[in-house]
């Protein structure tokens, strides 16, 4: 992407967020207000200092936005279990497809994902929520998982998903994840991509 691309895309998000119509989550029609931001994933360091302006800039106009980064979430309820450094320690020698499914288990979106990001979101007051880290993550935490597990969480605000891919949507074979743009992660419809927004 270029650096006129990246600002184009950055005053349209910002538009968006800022806008009373997003806010308040108007012209949904019963559909859940979750938006895609889908990046192309060698774009990612420039999207993130991107991301950074637009949450100053939210700030400067009293919208709080809250951050919840899926690494970073995810390490934390690793740690708060008491098994990080045991993991630490074990991922070397074992083999991945057993190690991956270890994980998966051990950060379940519907047992533990979904309820660590409820706490965080009832923690302080905020008018957009961010959901970041979905790349890094992979592939023992997947998106659409997360999503699906979020409806009953993530209400009453807005969600914008950074996402490292594409998301594709299509009349005939419904909308799907394309992590990196080469994983179909599954399907997922009930997001709007943000881009295709109007303020």
């Amino acid at each position: 992407m270029t650096r006129k691309e990246v600002s184009r895309q950055e005053e349209h998000l910002f538009t968006v967020l800022s806008g009373r119509r997003f806010l308040r989550m108007e012209g949904l029609g019963n559909e859940v207000p979750f938006f895609i931001y889908p990046y192309a994933p060698e774009d990612a360091l420039e999207v993130a200092r991107s991301k950074k302006r637009i949450k100053n800039r939210l700030s400067n106009k009293g919208i709080e936005v809250l951050e919840v980064n899926l690494y970073d979430l995810s390490v934390e309820i690793l740690k708060e279990r008491g098994v990080w450094d045991r993991l630490l320690a074990l991922e070397p020698e074992q083999d991945k497809g057993d190690f991956r499914e270890l994980l998966q288990g051990m950060l379940d979106p519907q047992l533990h994902i979904a309820p660590a990001i409820r706490a965080k979101l009832a923690e302080r007051d905020f008018d957009i929520f961010f959901l970041t880290g979905i790349g890094e993550v992979f592939p023992y935490v997947r998106s659409h998982n997360v999503l699906n597990n979020l409806q009953s969480v993530v209400v009453g605000k807005p969600m914008l998903m950074f996402f490292p891919g594409r998301y594709e949507q299509s009349d005939t074979l419904g909308s799907s994840l394309v992590l990196f743009g080469r994983l179909k992660d599954d399907q997922y419809y009930r997001a709007k991509d943000i881009l295709e927004q109007e303020a």
